[in-house]
């Protein structure tokens, strides 16, 4: 019994610590140093909430470039991958979807990522020739000249891991907004 007060005030002291204390520090660091970031890289129009610079949106629509596709329904509580092996056949189902839906063909395959999803289902970048891949699509949905589009394209790609992963990758959502902005 005696040792009952004493393990309650080291469990309280650890609770305040590592829980209020250390949740505090990170908080005010990350509101301090990176409040764009820890506020979720929220994309603002007239300034109305549009989407997250970091979690992918579902776009169907032709006019629109598709971002890859998600596991987890674009739903950013749920981030998950399918867990699904390479032989299951609902994910070659999905993929053969898929495929279609971009209507390739033998001398036009569609790019690796645009078929398959990321591993957190959320990613909201495509390569820069799976958007190329789409700017025909998207070029003739709008009626806008295909060079202009893929124009656009170059100017959204960037390479962020510099010299370790210089391949460029495109933002969905920032793609589809400077698609907006070019027919106003």
């Amino acid at each position: 019994m005696n040792y009952v007060l004493p393990s309650l005030r080291l469990w309280l002291v650890t609770i305040l610590v590592c829980v209020v204390g250390y949740t505090g520090l990170v908080l005010a660091f990350a509101q301090t140093f990176a409040p764009y970031q820890a506020n979720g890289s929220i994309i603002e129009m007239n300034g109305r909430a549009v989407g997250s610079k970091l979690i992918a949106q579902e776009f169907a629509g032709p006019r629109y470039f598709w971002p890859r596709p998600s596991a987890a329904g674009y739903d950013g509580m749920g981030a998950t991958g399918s867990n699904l092996s390479p032989t299951s056949a609902e994910l070659a189902a999905r993929a053969a979807e898929t495929v279609a839906r971009y209507g390739a063909t033998d001398g036009n395959p569609v790019p690796a990522d645009l078929v398959a999803a990321s591993g957190g289902g959320l990613d909201p970048h495509i390569s820069l020739d799976g958007a190329l891949y789409q700017a025909d699509r998207v070029a003739v949905a709008r009626g806008l000249d295909p060079v202009r589009v893929r124009d656009l394209i170059e100017q959204q790609a960037a390479a962020p891991g510099a010299i370790f992963a210089p391949e460029r990758i495109v933002n969905v959502l920032q793609l589809n907004l400077a698609l907006d902005r070019l027919e106003e």
